[in-house]
């Protein structure tokens, strides 16, 4: 399984389009790399695949070897700096041009995300984040499957279970002391969770808690609730302006007990620096 050298899996989720799913998980991405952590991206965002051009490694292609992909090295590491090593696999990289449109079905969508999961071959890695489209359908599905699959203990244990979420998703589980031992735990602690993304609007977080939703079902632990976009900065006077209001976020992360991690604002000068960068 080419998951077996990953030590934390964090899934990027929302129910609504547009919150910047992808803008986050590469500003977390670039951020555990500064923090000296080897960082995956696996975007399986299938009819919307732009974390290659978030990267600025559009042009970059996929290797293949025996028995997988090997994922495209953005940056490597620099122990000098203190930087980690930061790679990326995409269906962007597999497609002739940028307009490609992407008309699957269920089922070969299904195919695609199971096979990025099982057949990229990554180097050890700290963190893998994994950019998803909106939504809870047949990607998220196989998704979430497959990653609890991997996730069970050899004992074949309940798929919940060994994520440890026996409080439906919002809590920290229990100690490992059934057999396995420190193996089974070291899995079950694999799939840390899901970052669940939103922006302040109620017409987005009425879509959100179905995601949240989707995570208590489905045994998905929640670390979070991020508020995208929370007001807009004037590049000339700094002041903070909530032109999609403000507080959404948190109320929901508050409805459902879980974590508000924080507010991310609209910063013109912040955006035009990672436009002509990439960074």
């Amino acid at each position: 399984m080419s998951l077996d050298r990953v030590k934390h899996i964090v899934l990027i989720l929302s129910g609504k389009g547009g919150v910047g799913k992808s803008s986050v998980t590469t500003q977390l991405a670039l951020s555990l790399c500064l923090s000296n952590h080897s960082v995956g991206i696996l975007d399986i965002d299938l009819t919307g695949p732009n974390i290659p051009r978030f990267l600025s490694v559009e042009d970059r292609k996929v290797t293949q070897a025996p028995g997988g992909w090997i994922p495209v090295l953005v940056h490597p590491s620099n122990e000098e700096l203190g930087i980690g090593s930061l790679r990326c696999m995409s269906l962007g990289f597999l497609l002739r041009d940028r307009g490609d449109a992407v008309v699957w079905r269920g089922p070969k969508k299904t195919a695609m995300v199971r096979q990025f999961l099982t057949d990229v071959l990554w180097d050890e890695l700290d963190y893998l984040l994994i950019d998803t489209p909106p939504g809870t359908s047949d990607e998220h599905i196989s998704l979430v499957e497959t990653l609890l699959k991997v996730a069970s203990g050899p004992s074949g244990a309940d798929p919940r279970e060994a994520v440890a979420l026996g409080d439906g998703g919002r809590g920290s589980g229990e100690e490992d002391g059934g057999p396995g031992g420190a193996q089974e735990g070291e899995r079950r602690g694999q799939l840390a969770g899901a970052v669940v993304v939103t922006t302040p609007q109620a017409i987005s977080t009425a879509d959100v808690r179905k995601e949240l939703n989707f995570c208590i079902k489905t045994g998905i632990n929640i670390l979070g609730v991020l508020e995208n976009m929370s007001g807009f900065i004037c590049p000339n006077c700094s002041e903070c302006t909530n032109i999609f209001s403000s507080g959404g976020g948190n109320l929901m992360a508050g409805d459902f007990g879980v974590r508000f991690l924080g507010s991310i604002p609209l910063d013109p000068i912040e955006s035009f620096t990672f436009g002509i960068t990439g960074v």
